[in-house]
């Protein structure tokens, strides 16, 4: 029987039941990440079908209606949808079922696609980004289903395969089918804690912009004896032109870029020294060290500054031995994080327009294509999806938790919010701690655990507000 409690129709039977299928639901996640769904590379096809299948199954097996793909000309979308509560609002539940590669691998203490559990962690391949978090949505509503025979409010699955390479078909999806992804907000699997320790919500993320350029210095690749010391070394122009992006302490010198990026306000700063940040560890977490305009804390130049980053650069010969030879080309590949006011096709023009003043002389520098980025999202702070989530992490942990902004990009914010007027709420249960994209990531079974709380807490909840409550001007 359904329990009426202080939260609305949430019930103690469905998160009994959870409880009583931990393990069920663990063997389930255990399954899908031993399905290589790497989206970069197409030598994991069969991968990426396997894991469709194995989602699009269990969304029918759930009881969900209209469960197929939505495909936009690449690693289509998964869709399902129970729309059985007439006056309560609609929720898109967004998740992803590709994975980062698992390179490289000799650095994995257990192989990426073989889950493996070890104190208390389950490492593997997508474990935390983001099969866990999205197996703890799918399952939140299998459970009602299940023991109330219906969900609190409507929901809308959408499982996106592309979210590793930068969503590019998703504008494309949304187009063929805005009629079936109508609902009045979206609650995110991905996006995950900010801390291990302190109670987080997300209220945003930063945006992104990508570039791909090409430096040239010559017709042909040279010996280096013969023409050393006479002519210009494609790598070397590359390397000095990406000097040009940051002075010697890390801040952007890129004037046109830095335009649109407004000054902290005092809120904005006390918000971000609220979550505790042990800076000393954060470094040696990783083995770095500090980088950045000093002016800011590093928690705010993690989430509220905006980045040029070099992600790789590459010409010449790389092989075992020597080569002597002066290169004529050399490639080099950008990313930028943006804050909220920065327009990402304005951001990247910026950065290309710094690049082409700076080449010398009988240096030619050409663009490639680049897929499209996302502007910065933000949750207003009276919004109900941020009043819903405060008030069930402080019911499931006892403390009141702290607002926080992502420093990575989730594009579906952004591009939900422009073509379907849907604000989103990131509630994944991923740790800042767990290696995402890199290798040895893992997922916590005590995040599993919780998550299967909240996650029913969190729909009946917003089962308390009407359709119209959701939707706000862009």
């Amino acid at each position: 029987m359904v329990r009426r409690t202080g939260t609305g129709v949430v019930t103690d039977d469905v998160i009994q039941y959870l409880k009583g299928q931990h393990e069920t639901i663990l063997e389930r996640l255990k399954a899908v990440l031993r399905m290589p769904s790497v989206s970069t590379d197409p030598v994991y096809g069969e991968g990426m079908a396997a894991t469709r299948e194995h989602f699009l199954q269990r969304l029918q097996d759930m009881g969900l209606d209209d469960v197929r793909l939505l495909d936009g000309g690449g690693h289509p979308a998964l869709y399902g949808a129970w729309t059985g509560a007439p006056g309560a609002p609609t929720f898109i539940i967004y998740g992803h079922y590709d994975v980062q590669p698992p390179d490289p691998l000799e650095l994995w203490h257990t192989p990426p696609f073989e889950p493996t559990i070890r104190d208390g962690r389950l490492y593997a391949r997508g474990a935390s980004d983001v099969k866990g978090s999205t197996t703890i949505a799918i399952e939140a509503v299998a459970a009602f289903l299940a023991v109330t025979k219906r969900c609190p409010v409507n929901v809308k699955f959408f499982l996106e395969g592309e979210e590793e390479i930068g969503s590019p078909s998703l504008r494309k999806i949304v187009e063929q089918h805005r009629d079936l992804l109508a609902a009045d907000a979206m609650i995110s699997a991905d996006g995950g804690r900010s801390s291990t320790d302190v109670p987080t919500v997300s209220v945003g993320n930063r945006g992104i912009a990508s570039l791909e350029m090409k430096v040239r210095t010559a017709g042909k690749d040279v010996h280096s004896g013969r023409y050393g010391g006479a002519i210009r070394n494609a790598l070397h122009e590359l390397a000095a032109l990406m000097v040009t992006l940051h002075d010697a302490e890390g801040r952007i010198t890129v004037p046109a870029f830095m335009a649109e990026v407004p000054r902290l306000t005092a809120q904005q700063r006390q918000d971000t020294a609220a979550l505790p940040f042990d800076q000393v560890a954060f470094y040696a977490d990783i083995g770095g060290s500090s980088y950045g305009d000093s002016v800011y804390t590093v928690r705010e130049r993690l989430t509220l500054q905006p980045t040029i980053e070099i992600n790789g650069m590459w010409g010449g010969y790389t092989g075992p031995g020597s080569k002597t030879v002066i290169p004529c080309e050399a490639q080099a590949k950008i990313t930028m994080r943006l804050v909220p006011s920065q327009d990402p096709n304005k951001a990247a023009l910026a950065v290309r327009r710094h690049l082409e003043a700076q080449c010398q002389p009988g240096v030619t520098l050409a663009f490639s294509e680049i897929s499209g980025g996302s502007p910065a999202f933000s949750l207003a702070p009276d919004h109900p999806l941020l009043a819903a989530a405060m008030a069930v992490v402080e019911r499931t942990t006892g403390r009141r938790p702290i607002a926080t902004r992502a420093g990575g990009t989730l594009p579906i914010t952004s591009i939900f919010k422009e073509m379907l007027g849907l604000d989103t709420l990131a509630f994944g249960f991923a740790m800042p701690d767990e290696d995402v994209h890199a290798p040895n990531e893992f997922f916590r079974i005590s995040s599993l655990h919780d998550g299967l709380i909240a996650w029913p807490l969190l729909l009946a909840q917003l089962a308390r507000y009407k359709p119209g409550d959701f939707h706000r001007s862009a």
